[in-house]
């Protein structure tokens, strides 16, 4: 494959040519950026250090805010210290050490500057340092600091709801198509368009959004206190607070003066938010000298050497370059020839793998690919054999049904109809379950999970079921001792656990039984069916969750099922990251078990905190497939 490619527009020649440019230009920049950007870097250095300033003020009002106290700021401030390269110490009003970026809190008072960087007081913000303008400062108390005010998780999650239909309804309407949910540092979501807050209005109910919640209510009420208290002292009349601490006057003898309310409502907050922040400390920020000096020219000699420092570069850039292309082109060059025969329909196609590097991993993952093509191909024309096997019985009595009643050999009466629809419905069953199937194979099987009673969803499966049961002679029994909570989609689980017990009721001869349980071992929950029927021999046990398998070696449907049901059970089983396992002695029946974790990973958020009662939100209709 020499002559494929022209030598001026192939890798090698690319990276040579493009290696010799890059390498030249770095080395003349670089001389000429020593001589004359040197003033520029001190006033870049000037610049940097006023704004290393203001963002280690910032984080720190920040925590402040946040916090009730400086406990836990070491990991704050030492990261701060590693982005700016700047020694940070904190101290009490005092000059006692806080915290120290050098863990140097024994030598602190020593060594610092006689006068603070600044103070970080979350209630008095210095407007100078802090990259927040406009109304956020008016009153010079930080807006991150919220105290009573932060809302609790719960009401975050409703409000967070609330606030995403209002911004669809209002993009679905056209009224605002840039509306979009910001969050306030209290956890309540806003809706803003354009970059400006709507405006209140009955608009898809975005008038709901601004109804404070029983927190801000409290909290409210607690600043309305303290607000009509001081105007009190002042003999100035009572005003009414609103959610966003705009006032309006609470009676008839006339308004208070605008400024006196103002100074009351800035005290009023600062003494609510008292408690909830750290007191105020003085911050010192410093950092070695550091001496930006010329210390190279363009003299005679100096370009002698930048010209023989220039070629050297050069000479090793141009032979590196060589022989890392040459090494580089080799293998893409025989991926490509194995891609051109796999295009081709060589579906053996393979590479040969050198080496452990980032070639070798390529050539490796490309024969997992061909070989994962190779096994797919395999899959797939089983499954066509297996589709047009199960779907070729029931076509054909329709047909045939069909073709009787054109030609007048059977009457189109009422059990004929009967019959045709049970054909039909045994094909809609082997769709569905194809359906389901499929959407499990592309990762797009939806879960609507939420906390789930265990035992109550056992006892709806076996109603559900107690008809069919019922009709076959066979018992059907439900045994929960504890009672679990786990996390997990309610109409899946039951479609799972329906599953499981259609088989084994169909395996089950008259007078049997088939007995439901679950129970808890470890941090699972194991749901059992056990039935008392004809049971599963050991040569076949590892084929049971296989598609279009079973027992019957004439894959005959007389006892029902399309041969999909357990393939379902168990893609149902991973995708709640559980597993589903089946133990069997023939002429004894056979035991089901389905392992689902109790939580889900992340964050656990006990049932009797969900709304809706001990099992969340109401149950959806049944839906359960069809059996093995």
């Amino acid at each position: 494959m020499r002559g494929d490619v022209p030598l001026r527009r192939s890798l090698r020649s690319r990276l040579l040519g493009l290696s010799a440019l890059v390498s030249l230009c770095s080395i003349v920049a670089t001389a000429w950026l020593v001589v004359s950007l040197t003033a520029v870097a001190i006033g870049r250095e000037q610049g940097r250090v006023l704004a290393d300033d203001a963002r280690i003020y910032d984080a720190l009002v920040g925590f402040a805010a946040t916090h009730p106290d400086w406990q836990g700021a070491g990991p704050v401030i030492r990261d701060l210290a590693r982005q700016t390269g700047r020694r940070i110490t904190l101290t009490d009003e005092h000059r006692r050490p806080l915290a120290d970026s050098e863990d140097r809190t024994g030598e602190t008072a020593g060594t610092l500057p006689a006068t603070a960087s600044a103070t970080v007081d979350a209630l008095a913000v210095d407007t100078a340092l802090a990259p927040r303008r406009g109304d956020q400062l008016a009153d010079r108390i930080d807006p991150r600091a919220v105290g009573p005010f932060r809302l609790t998780r719960r009401e975050r999650t409703e409000l967070e709801a609330v606030a995403a239909r209002v911004a669809d309804c209002l993009r679905d309407r056209g009224t605002a198509p840039e509306a979009t949910v910001v969050r306030t540092p209290s956890g309540r979501p806003r809706i803003e368009a354009d970059g400006h807050l709507l405006e209140p209005s009955e608009r898809c109910g975005l008038e709901r959004l601004l109804v404070p919640t029983s927190t801000e209510s409290k909290a409210l009420t607690q600043l309305d206190r303290l607000v009509n208290g001081c105007l009190a002292d002042r003999h100035a009349p009572p005003v009414r607070l609103a959610a966003d601490l705009t006032w309006t006057p609470s009676t008839v003898r006339g308004a208070p003066d605008p400024r006196a309310v103002t100074t009351c409502l800035s005290a009023g907050r600062r003494a609510q938010l008292d408690a909830y922040v750290a007191p105020p400390a003085l911050l010192f920020a410093t950092a070695p000298e550091q001496e930006i000096a010329t210390f190279f020219d363009l003299s005679g000699a100096n370009r002698l050497r930048i010209v023989g420092v220039t070629g050297s570069v050069l000479l090793l850039t141009m032979t590196v370059t060589f022989v890392a292309g040459t090494r580089m082109v080799r293998p893409l060059r025989a991926l490509t020839g194995a891609a051109q025969r796999m295009a081709e329909g060589d579906q053996s196609a393979r590479v040969d793998v050198v080496g452990d590097d980032e070639f070798g991993r390529l050539a490796t993952a490309f024969n997992l690919m061909s070989s994962r093509r190779e096994e797919l191909e395999e899959m797939r024309r089983a499954l066509v054999s297996d589709v047009a096997h199960e779907l070729r019985t029931p076509l054909g009595n329709v047909r045939g049904w069909l073709e009787a009643v054109e030609d007048g050999v059977v009457p189109a009466d009422q059990s004929l109809i009967s019959s045709l629809l049970e054909e039909a419905m045994l094909l809609q069953h082997i769709i569905d379950d194809l359906r389901d199937l499929s959407a499990a194979d592309a990762g797009a099987l939806a879960l609507h999970p939420e906390h789930v009673d265990a035992a109550a969803l056992l006892a709806q499966v076996a109603r559900a079921h107690r008809g069919g049961a019922g009709a076959a002679d066979v018992e059907l029994r439900v045994r929960a001792g504890e009672e679990p909570w786990l996390y997990a989609d309610p109409v899946r689980l039951r479609q799972a656990i329906g599953n499981l017990v259609s088989n084994a009721v169909r395996h089950t001869p008259a007078h049997g039984t088939v007995t439901l349980s679950v129970h808890v071992v470890g941090g699972e929950a194991v749901f059992g069916v056990e039935d008392t029927g004809s049971g599963i021999s050991h040569e076949d046990l590892p084929r049971v969750f296989d598609r279009f398998w079973r027992a019957e070696k004439s894959r005959s449907r007389q006892s029902g099922g399309s041969g999909l049901g357990l393939s379902i059970v168990r893609k149902l089983a991973e995708a709640h990251g559980g597993t589903v396992h089946v133990s069997s002695e023939p002429g004894r029946g056979s035991v089901f078990s389905l392992r689902l974790p109790l939580r889900p990973p992340g964050p656990h958020v006990p049932p009797s905190s969900r709304p809706g009662g001990r099992s969340g939100e109401p149950p959806r209709p049944e839906q359960t497939g069809t059996g093995s």
